[in-house]
């Protein structure tokens, strides 16, 4: 409860603040008298599109720790939190990005890694992947998360999501008109309302489809995640036994804004929805 009542807090508070910046600049003033301005609406888009991929982005590490309770180590207090810090130490200089945070968090077995950029990121393992795998194995895990980091991906599937919004935003408010001006255009209360909820229905409908393009992304740099750490690692052998074992549970899913980074994307019903690819598909690619 405490997760979602987060990410709805956070999403609003984009938004109101998305919004604001757009009357601002007048860019939520696309919908004119003489019809659409599609230089303000491309804007307005781009603003929503972008401005809540990248602000979420920034947020990302606070977001992280606050939606899973993870606790960064400042100084280790055991050996176990030792051997992380050092571990993640030795893969980061290996991978030549600067050392993430480091923070464990009370769940099932699953990581992630998150952050604004290479140089500003953090890892996070599970009490549950500690518990139940071999630390070869946690290692391989971790050097999967740092492959994250190193290439990029928080930040490309963000510029993915970008892009992917402002078409959302743009196209359904362009289709949203045509459909306006051809069904309702004699009455102007049936009219405005008939555009409202004609662009509700179609950006909940385009993004679905953007969600599909932003997963089918994130199951490609599971790939490169998953050839990152048999590369940190020397050898693939101790990532094929870590994804065995987790293809043998059922972890609860991570958040929805760091179900892409996470070792294991859990269950899903529509495999096109899916943040990471079946477990034995990474593990056949991983073996060639």
């Amino acid at each position: 409860m405490k997760r979602i009542l987060l990410f709805l807090l956070t999403n609003l508070a984009i938004v109101l603040v998305l919004g604001a910046t757009a009357s601002l600049l007048g860019l939520n003033s696309y919908l004119t008298a003489n019809g659409l301005n599609l230089g303000a609406l491309l804007g307005f888009a781009a603003l929503m599109g972008f401005g809540g991929s990248f602000i979420s982005l920034w947020l990302s590490k606070p977001i992280a720790r606050w939606s899973t309770g993870a606790k960064v180590i400042h100084a280790p207090r055991d050996e176990t939190e030792r051997w992380l810090m050092d571990t993640v130490a030795a893969l980061s200089q290996k991978a030549g990005i600067r050392m993430p945070d480091v923070a464990i968090y009370e769940g099932d077995p699953n990581a992630f890694a998150t952050g604004p950029s290479r140089n500003n990121s953090l890892v996070a393992v599970s009490t549950g992947l500690l518990q139940l795998m071999p630390r070869a194995e946690v290692e391989a895990v971790l050097a999967h998360e740092v492959a994250h980091v190193a290439n990029g991906d928080m930040v490309t599937l963000t510029l993915i999501q970008g892009v992917v919004n402002t078409f959302v935003f743009f196209l359904a408010r362009v289709v949203a008109y045509g459909i306006q001006k051809t069904f309702a255009r004699d009455n102007e209360a049936i009219s405005g309302l008939a555009y409202t909820l004609t662009v509700v229905v179609l950006d909940l409908l385009f993004g679905v489809l953007a969600m599909v393009i932003v997963a089918y992304f994130s199951r490609v740099r599971e790939y490169r995640a998953d050839a990152g750490a048999a590369a940190l690692k020397g050898s693939p052998d101790s990532m094929i036994r870590a994804l065995h074992r987790l293809g043998k549970m059922d972890p609860e899913p991570l958040p929805k804004q760091l179900a892409a980074s996470g070792v294991s994307g859990g269950k899903r019903v529509l495999a096109l929805l899916s943040t990471h690819p079946p477990i034995e598909d990474r593990i056949a690619a991983l073996s060639r």
